[in-house]
């Protein structure tokens, strides 16, 4: 069992929501953090049919308790809470009247949304679970975190494949193909498949619409359709004023690495290969996002393009700029793009991430850093230090 960052000490005597994809250790870490928590679980089908019936039932049993056990600190659990958006009516009423502290667990918010369910009016605090992180696994192994991503039971997994192609066949293709809203069951199918060939590349709606044969419009919902339910997070474009002309389109990146190889077929990534880098970009970018979203700053994440080529991976908070390359020995033409940033716009850090075996620093300021010594620089608050 893995010992999480994220517990919820931040949120005090609040009510949360706790969103995250299936499988990233919600419901593990909740049983461990409050083992004595009155605990509703909707993906049980008894459990799901009853307060479906009568949502009122919560609210009955909490009343019939004694008043020592209504005062207990560990709060009520509710999992997959968006299976019954009627539920929260009953749900806020109890935090209202009662002072019941809730945490309220589930894979997607879309559905609440879309039907106008009751979010409770900003009373409960958002919590995210992220597949596991380098500071989370001891022994932690690269070449394992690229071949078979960060969700628990893939990790763990000494043959991971098979699980992740069900992962897929059983989530992405069934339960994030009811969030489409479209009848046309196999263009949104092939569109996942197609967006995990767009993973770290910046997105041409027009191409991919014309792959999948669907509109440009509706590309762009099936890509929010993706990071609504989690899948995926959108990386705009950096835009401040510059003399070089910009790419402005953004970026996409699935939610895990492991993922992202089954979608794309890409077999074993080695150590030096054209897929290791790209699979190294991508759980770089998954380290990052997952400190943004635990450390409480939830600062933007942005890249920079120009016409002409020269990019930069990641602008962290508009001061920090990231270039990833998992290269051994980094020489003045990986710095390209951080150089060409470094004349138009003044950055706190310029930083190179890369597999180089120790850390290094050129003339012009520019850190060369290990991954292990970036992402230790990281979680440790020494890249991205204030809070908003």
């Amino acid at each position: 069992m893995y010992k999480r960052i994220l517990d919820f000490k931040s949120a005090g005597n609040e009510s949360c929501f706790l969103w995250g994809p299936r499988q990233t250790g919600k419901s593990t870490l909740l049983k461990q953090l409050f083992p004595g928590s009155k605990y509703y679980d909707l993906l049980l089908a008894g459990e799901y049919q009853r307060l479906l019936r009568n949502p009122g039932i919560l609210r009955e049993e909490y009343l019939a308790l004694d008043k020592t056990s209504r005062k207990k600190s560990q709060p009520i659990i509710i999992d997959e809470v968006q299976k019954i958006p009627f539920l929260l009516d009953e749900i806020q009423w109890l935090m209202v009247n009662e002072d019941v502290r809730f945490i309220l667990c589930g894979s997607s918010a879309r559905k609440l949304k879309r039907g106008h369910g009751n979010l409770l009016g900003g009373r409960a605090l958002r919590y995210e679970l992220c597949p596991l992180t380098y500071k989370e696994i001891p022994n932690f192994s690269l070449q394992k975190a690229l071949n078979s991503g960060l969700l628990p039971r893939h990790y763990n997994s000494n043959s991971p494949k098979r699980l992740i192609a069900s992962y897929i066949g059983d989530y992405l293709k069934e339960e994030i193909l009811a969030e489409a809203l479209t009848r046309n069951i196999s263009s949104f199918s092939r569109f996942i498949e197609i967006a995990g060939q767009c993973n770290g590349e910046i997105l041409n709606y027009q191409n991919i619409a014309r792959e999948c044969g669907v509109s440009a419009p509706t590309v762009k919902e099936y890509f929010q359709i993706l990071v609504d339910t989690l899948i995926g997070k959108i990386v705009p474009a950096f835009t401040k004023k510059f003399k070089r002309r910009l790419i402005q389109a953004p970026k996409f990146y699935f939610f895990d690495v492991g993922v992202t190889a089954e979608l794309t077929r890409r077999g074993i990534v080695e150590p030096g290969s054209e897929l290791f880098g790209r699979a190294f970009e991508h759980f770089i970018f998954h380290e990052i996002s997952a400190h943004s979203c635990y450390s409480g700053m939830f600062y933007p994440i942005t890249y920079w393009r120009t016409s002409s080529g020269f990019e930069v991976d990641f602008i962290l908070d508009n001061e920090v700029a990231i270039e990833v390359k998992s290269i051994t020995s980094a020489n003045s033409r990986h710095l390209k793009g951080l150089r060409a940033l470094k004349e138009e716009y003044s950055t706190k850090y310029s930083i190179l991430v890369s597999c180089d075996p120790t850390p290094r620093q050129t003339e012009d300021g520019i850190q060369i850093l290990p991954w292990e010594t970036f992402l230790n620089r990281l979680w440790s608050g020494k890249i991205i230090k204030h809070l908003k």
